[in-house]
């Protein structure tokens, strides 16, 4: 019988120290702390994933940020990405608000689950492969027991890759290199998976540089509304 839950896994993400670089920064950063949050305890530690255990969409990430969710403790809560990540995902229907500023704030998801590829803060945002390969097994425990998931959205390459390689080490596809990542890219691929979409990640580098902005962002989640709706 199979005991395994999400709010096991939860548990098991937060307590988990298999990257010793990575629990080491993402404590140094709670200690130090940004100016404009010294008075505010930060999270420090590993991030869970956060969204609706029946929903249709799943959203892969790539790490905390380390003055955000590495702050808040809650994904995409309190910085830039999130502003912007919440705001696309209400207008589509996907989020109760349009903002979050800390898991206390009553932001739920609507049909959405939000999981990362590392779930602690990487110096300079730069998680190692083999931090990556060290998270994996999250997502992988994540895809068994998200039963409903029909469209995949892949915030940025990383992201992309992490579910491709879930996908390849459960011999569901035969390999990964088949599917190129493009920004509102749709993958088939195949019966009984779900659609995958890639999109550029909403960090600050790729909305300040114009690579990504609110419109390309917004269309993203409303293709993803369609194909749930099965339009």
């Amino acid at each position: 019988m199979n005991r395994d839950s999400l709010p096991i896994l939860q548990r098991d993400i937060v307590a988990c120290e298999r990257c010793p670089r990575l629990i080491a920064h993402c404590r140094m950063v709670a200690q130090v702390k940004r100016r404009a949050y010294r008075d505010q305890q930060y999270w420090g530690k590993p991030v869970p994933s956060f969204g609706d255990p029946q929903a249709r969409l799943l959203l892969v990430g790539l790490a905390p940020g380390a003055h955000g969710a590495n702050r808040t403790g809650r994904m995409f809560t309190g910085d830039s990405s999130g502003d912007l990540l919440y705001d696309v995902m209400h207008e589509a229907g996907f989020a109760s608000q349009p903002s979050s500023v800390s898991r206390e704030d009553g932001l739920t998801l609507h049909d959405a689950y939000i999981l990362a590829s590392a779930h602690c803060a990487p110096p300079d945002n730069k998680p190692t492969p083999e931090e990556l390969r060290n998270c994996r097994p999250f997502a992988e425990r994540e895809l068994r027991l998200l039963k409903n998931v029909r469209v995949v959205v892949a915030l940025g390459r990383i992201g992309f890759d992490t579910f491709l390689s879930v996908l390849a080490d459960q011999g569901r596809i035969e390999r990964k290199g088949g599917f190129a990542f493009g920004h509102n890219v749709a993958h088939a691929l195949g019966d009984g998976l779900p659609v995958l979409i890639g999109s550029y990640h909403p960090s600050q580098q790729n909305t300040s540089t114009g690579r990504l902005t609110r419109p390309m962002l917004l269309e993203v989640f409303l293709r993803a509304r369609r194909l749930i709706d099965g339009e």
